[in-house]
């Protein structure tokens, strides 16, 4: 019986040893892809959609009519609208809100106040294609920024900055702060 037991040993070596290789290989390639590759979550059409629905409605209940801008986590465009007789101009300044306010995990409401109030910030302005002017908000996921959201036209940079902030899926975790 001790042969046979040692021969079930001898047997059982290799596969005992080939788990472990096995499974330091697997982490090895784990700690190789945390440390080259991180999870991303990504706005949606079917969120941008959303987001400008709500930020829309709270406009209309300034009785504003505004355009919004929704960009993704690399700063490109999802969803662009002008509000009916809103100015050209406004498009472009809700983007660049957008832009500046993921790029800055900031609200350009208070960039633009912090930016003023430091002589050694005042030179964001020059930027091409930041905007120091309210209502642009980042938008967050999970502690993550995932774009950003720009409103231009609602009568001032606080009405503008308070529609934006307006149009959060909190259902969802999709902040605006």
């Amino acid at each position: 019986m001790t042969h046979l037991l040692k021969l079930l040993l001898l047997l059982l070596i290799p596969v005992v040893s080939l788990a472990q290789t096995s499974t330091h290989q697997g982490q090895t390639e784990k700690q190789a892809k945390t440390k080259y590759t991180a999870d991303a979550h990504q706005l949606t059409l079917e969120a941008a959609s959303e987001l400008t629905n709500r930020a829309r409605a709270a406009a209309k209940s300034l009785n504003k009519d505004v355009s919004i801008a929704i960009v993704d986590a690399s700063g490109q465009v999802i969803m662009l609208t002008r509000g009916n007789g809103v100015g050209p101009h406004n498009t472009e300044a809700a983007r660049r809100k957008a832009y500046t306010s993921l790029s800055t995990k900031t609200p350009t409401l208070q960039l633009a106040r912090n930016a003023k109030a430091n002589a050694d910030t005042e030179n964001l302005a020059n930027l091409p294609e930041l905007l120091l002017l309210g209502g642009g908000c980042p938008i967050w996921y999970n502690g993550q920024i995932i774009g950003g959201i720009g409103v231009a036209g609602g009568g001032g940079p606080e009405n503008d900055h308070n529609i934006a902030k307006a149009a959060a899926i909190e259902e969802a975790a999709i902040l605006i702060h």
